[in-house]
């Protein structure tokens, strides 16, 4: 019990020492500080792996490559990503079908598969579809 200092009545005092709530609160703040931003990064989500049959197409296919190097191809041409809208509404314009298939390289980066989409969708192209191949799967033999 703390008593007032001087004299030689002995009182008690009536404040508290706050001190140690101080410390406590500053340590309290510093742990939310840095435990905050690791908490609202996201969550762990782990997809669904489906099995899927290949889409069946009627007539002319346009088809978008791009291989491992990043160059574009139509179909088989060679085109720069500048003159990929206008190849494709020009041949858009001659053809029943408006679907087109973008088979991209799995090593080329995602911005750059965007970059293409979106080259894609000025040409006036609303249905595009992205080409891949199923995972091999391999089961157990049953046998055994």
């Amino acid at each position: 019990m703390a008593f007032t200092p001087g004299g030689d009545h002995r009182t008690p005092l009536s404040e508290i020492n706050v001190t140690p709530l101080v410390d406590v609160m500053l340590v309290l703040l510093i742990i939310f500080m840095v435990t905050a931003p690791m908490m609202m990064e996201g969550m762990d989500v782990k997809l669904p792996q489906v099995d899927s049959s290949a889409i069946q197409t009627e007539g002319e296919r346009l088809v978008i490559t791009v291989n491992a190097q990043g160059e574009i191809f139509l179909d088989e041409f060679k085109v720069p990503i500048e003159d990929l809208n206008i190849k494709i509404k020009r041949i858009l314009d001659v053809r029943a079908s408006k679907q087109v298939y973008l088979r991209a390289d799995k090593s080329i980066p995602y911005g750059q598969v965007a970059k293409i989409m979106s080259e894609v969708r000025r040409a006036g192209v609303t249905n595009l579809g992205l080409v891949t191949e199923p995972e091999q799967v391999i089961r157990p033999d049953k046998t055994s």
